[in-house]
């Protein structure tokens, strides 16, 4: 059986096969599945990590960058991408802080350059803070709406 190949196109699949295998008393064929699944489980759970990494951090850079175009939806995807984030590491606990500040520098070049191909300019933005991407606050409950 090629379980990586199998293991990579459905996760389901790999555990009717892992089941089928351990029905029919072949164990050791069953754990080499088991771990292939495991390990695809986690690189998938890693890649929806940086997914929404990209996602929040886009927003943000959008934010920076264009002020006057902010938007209730900037703010719903950022609130949104941050509790994304945040159910994967509780489910995951292998993709802690750490694993973040990992992914860190990739995804923000790939965030600035989604961002930048979204605002059809240049982004001034060269990097962001951790404070800013989990901890500060993007609301209108602050702006001056008066002009």
């Amino acid at each position: 059986m090629n379980w990586q190949e199998l293991s990579s196109t459905s996760h389901y699949k790999t555990a009717v096969a892992v089941k089928h295998e351990m029905a029919s008393g072949n164990l050791p064929e069953a754990v080499i599945g088991i771990e292939e699944l495991i390990q695809a489980l986690s690189r998938s759970e890693k890649r929806a990590l940086k997914s929404q990494m990209v996602r929040l951090m886009l927003h943000i850079i959008k934010w920076q960058s264009q002020p006057e175009r902010r938007s209730l939806s900037w703010v719903a995807s950022i609130r949104d991408a941050r509790e994304e984030i945040a159910d994967i590491q509780e489910e995951t606990p292998s993709l802690n802080d750490n694993a973040i500040k990992e992914l860190w520098d990739k995804v923000f070049i790939i965030a600035k350059r989604d961002a930048q191909a979204e605002m059809s300019k240049k982004s001034n933005v060269t990097s962001l803070s951790w404070q800013a991407v989990f901890d500060d606050d993007y609301d209108f409950l602050d702006e001056d709406f008066s002009n």
